[in-house]
């Protein structure tokens, strides 16, 4: 059981870590100007280039996860990605009062999200990666 488990479940994870990324890189794309204000609304200097750096990190990254292609590389992006955004965007100790539940449950997930990642750091992405062909091609 625990050698099919190990075969089998890192697939899904990366394609389940992968999808929150590739998701809000796209939506931050349709929705640039969108993005651009609520990032300049939270003291976000240069929050155009900031953005783009954020879509090409999420990306990037996302793409990196889910097919496995150095995807330690890009979990270390990923989590880059989210130190900053976690503690400038969920910053439950800063907001009113009706906020600090929603902003602590994000920032808590957020958390969650980053051990994830860091498990891809620590073993890698798994048989079933371009990494574990490219490892098995040699």
């Amino acid at each position: 059981m625990d050698s099919a488990l190990n075969r089998y479940a890192p697939l899904p994870g990366r394609i389940l870590l992968s999808a929150i990324f590739l998701m809000s890189g796209f939506g931050k794309i349709t929705d640039f100007s969108g993005t651009t204000g609520y990032m300049a609304s939270h003291g976000m200097p240069a929050a155009g280039f900031l953005l783009v750096m954020a879509i090409l990190l999420e990306l990037v990254g996302g793409l990196s996860v889910l097919t496995g292609f150095k995807a330690r590389w890009g979990a270390v992006a990923l989590i880059v990605f989210l130190i900053p955004a976690t503690l400038i965007f969920h910053a439950f100790w800063s907001v009113e009062p009706d906020q600090v539940r929603m902003q602590t449950i994000n920032f808590m997930k957020n958390l969650a999200i980053m051990g994830g990642l860091l498990q891809i750091v620590a073993y890698g992405a798994g048989a079933f990666s371009i990494d574990a062909r490219k490892a098995s091609a040699k």
